[in-house]
């Protein structure tokens, strides 16, 4: 029996319906695939998760249920066969955040996401236990994608032992950081691809199964440093003081924390995301040869070069970035489009 034909019994024995249609649906960068099925009596569709081992239905699902529990607006999971990997859950439908967003619609959007966030903090573990920590080691790895991935297979890049240095020296000042912000419970990739508007205009949350408990920041630089898109400085900026000032309304950060500090929190986060995220989609390229997230490298390596712009302690930083590393992707960009 073929694995669509496994897929095809399995969800028709769940249901209890036949006739229906399983549909593929466009892909994301890990190795699960997606499907929508179909059933014409009664009208209705579901999305099935084919995760096959050695991927797992854990933690989504524990996660999803400590998430609905807390009132996050996650899909509801209808079914699951975690032998065969197989996981039949609600339909959010296909309307992106990230495809609603104009100049006009950005700020209200973000500040309905935003209001989301809230919930998401507030959990801190779910029927497995806690949820692990963004801790020094995680934190180190990440940083590794960067050096190891970008710079290194990407790039092709050799750094003088000077440059070692100072990436060494920013990559410990990036984690220091991220470890000295208040605690809460963190989605991880909370950005306007992995944010739905619901048939019923509402926003829906999916892509949460990376979940840690971490920085206090990291959720909200995530969506309005948005590595698909870019918007104003200042549209970005008034969004994140009124999302510190949210936290605090709710008793979720301390009243005390005030628009410098959170800012300062908010400015070393965003350059830890896309330091990582640039080395994500460098890998993504290499070694799952999705090359589309090479057209993505330039627009998050930016954000490293604008934020550090904005901090004198990062100037040598800041000119390593826009003299060595962004004309060796533009560079590396044009090879690529020349073959």
């Amino acid at each position: 029996m073929s694995r669509m034909q496994t897929m095809q019994q399995w969800v028709a024995q769940v249901l209890g319906y036949e006739n229906l249609e399983v549909v593929p649906l466009a892909g994301d960068a890990s190795f699960r695939r997606y499907f929508r099925v179909f059933s014409a009596q009664p009208k209705a569709s579901w999305v099935l998760v084919d995760a096959p081992p050695p991927e797992s239905l854990e933690p989504f699902i524990s996660l999803a249920l400590a998430y609905r529990q807390a009132g996050v607006h996650v899909p509801a999971v209808i079914a699951a066969q975690y032998d065969a990997g197989l996981m039949l859950l609600e339909d959010f439908g296909d309307q992106l955040l990230h495809g609603v967003l104009t100049s006009e619609s950005a700020p209200r959007m973000y500040a309905r996401a935003l209001a989301e966030l809230p919930a998401i903090m507030r959990v801190t573990e779910h029927r497995q236990g806690q949820i692990p920590p963004y801790d020094r080691a995680l934190l180190m790895r990440e940083n590794s994608l960067f050096h190891d991935w970008l710079l290194g297979s990407h790039l092709q890049l050799t750094l003088s032992p000077a440059e070692q240095k100072l990436w060494e020296q920013f990559s410990a000042r990036m984690i220091a950081q991220a470890l000295a912000q208040p605690t809460v419970g963190v989605h991880r990739d909370y950005h306007s691809r992995n944010l739905m508007l619901t048939p019923e205009q509402t926003v829906g949350i999916i892509d949460f199964q990376d979940a840690v408990t971490g920085p206090v920041t990291y959720d909200v630089v995530s969506l309005l440093r948005d590595c698909y898109v870019r918007w104003p400085k200042e549209v970005v900026l008034k969004l994140a003081q009124q999302c510190r000032e949210l936290l605090q309304d709710r008793g979720l950060l301390d009243k005390q924390i005030g628009a410098d500090q959170w800012q300062e929190w908010f400015d070393w986060m965003g350059l830890q995301r896309h330091t990582k995220a640039s080395g994500i989609f460098a890998r993504l390229s290499i070694r799952d040869g999705k090359q589309g997230y090479l057209d993505d490298i330039p627009n998050t390596v930016q954000y490293l070069a604008d934020v550090a712009a904005d901090h004198a302690e990062l100037r040598d930083y800041h000119e390593w970035i826009t003299t060595r590393i962004q004309p060796a992707i533009a560079e590396r960009s044009a090879l690529i489009g020349a073959n």
